[in-house]
């Protein structure tokens, strides 16, 4: 076996046709190379231009599948994702290198030569975001549309909701470039924290603490950490009055034991960091309503998706990282 063909095989693919990979940069939330995308903008509105297709879903499902799976990208212009061979040139193609997009589209294969060179080329970032852009506008250009294309692709509706989601922070802020993050309480209020990650859990049965609790008094403001969408709110049993929010590098951040939620908050909402999203308190471990059965805190976890499955990882890193970002920042 040759090592391309042993690197195809080991490919994460989307519904058995696609991989997408994240260049290299500074460490992200989730340990994997965070990037400006600024310089990708222009391209997803490019391959929109010439699908249309709205910009901001091409950068959605490239954003949430880059989000799943990463490696370095060697050269400028080289695609941060890949379409396996079959889909690209098409599984009845007996040349699975094809390039010509004449015979690729013949045998059903999804490659297309967004660049104009003569060649549909899978390591081409203007092919691929044109190739997406074309699969896209399979069922259609609206919003529902896209929606059913999804749901074709992944056959599962979270998913569908998440590049959704990503979709309408790119429409509101115009923009990819949306980074930065903020620390859960802001700096002008008295709080407290250690690492609580791993402590273990009685109340519901025997487990283990998900997350950072951060003390600080009833009403306290909480803020979100980074950009996203309000993905749940409502009451947990082990919680109480939290909020999910799901941010663009697909991972999810939850506040607990809240006293109540900041007004106009809702479902889909989206977020900014520093943006108050409710306020400390002590409430969960019973029913709806249940509060004072420890001392008012923030419980703050986040949670990595993989696409296949969900895991908790410790936040205090982050938080400590974000406070001393923080505090630079009244410095100056």
């Amino acid at each position: 076996m040759n090592k391309r063909t042993l690197r195809i095989a080991w490919m994460m693919i989307l519904f058995s046709f696609l991989l997408l990979a994240v260049p290299a940069g500074a460490q992200n939330l989730t340990g994997s190379p965070q990037v400006s995308q600024s310089d990708l903008t222009a391209k997803f509105k490019n391959a929109a231009a010439k699908t249309k297709v709205p910009w901001f879903y091409i950068a959605a499902v490239y954003q949430y599948e880059s989000r799943l799976k990463w490696k370095t990208r060697s050269n400028p212009g080289q695609t941060n994702f890949q379409f396996s061979s079959d889909k690209w040139c098409g599984s009845l193609n007996p040349n699975q290198q094809d390039r010509h997009e004449g015979t690729v589209r013949l045998y059903g294969g999804i490659g297309r030569d967004g660049n104009r060179d003569g060649i549909a080329d899978p390591q081409s970032e203007d092919d691929v975001l044109f190739a997406i852009g074309s699969f896209l506008q399979s069922n259609g250009s609206t919003e529902d549309d896209i929606r059913i294309t999804l749901w074709n692709m992944y056959q599962e509706s979270m998913i569908v909701e998440r590049i959704t989601g990503f979709a309408r922070i790119y429409y509101q802020f115009g923009t990819t470039a949306l980074e930065g993050n903020s620390f859960p309480i802001p700096k002008r209020y008295n709080y407290t924290y250690r690492s609580t990650w791993g402590d273990r859990r009685g109340w519901g049965g025997r487990r283990i603490h998900e997350g950072t609790d951060i003390f600080a008094d009833y009403g306290t403001p909480v803020v979100a950490t980074s950009y996203g969408f309000v993905e749940l709110k409502g009451w947990n049993d082990y919680g109480g009055w939290r909020i999910g929010i799901r941010d663009l590098n697909n991972v999810y951040h939850y506040f607990a034991h809240l006293s109540r939620f900041e007004k106009g908050l809702q479902l889909r909402s989206i977020v900014v960091p520093g943006q108050v999203i409710g306020y400390v308190g002590s409430s969960g471990y019973g029913k709806p309503g249940t509060s004072g059965k420890f001392a008012p805190h923030l419980h703050y976890g986040m949670y990595r998706d993989t696409g296949r499955t969900e895991y908790a990882f410790d936040p205090t890193p982050y938080l400590r990282r974000w406070e001393i970002q923080a505090k630079k920042k009244k410095a100056r």
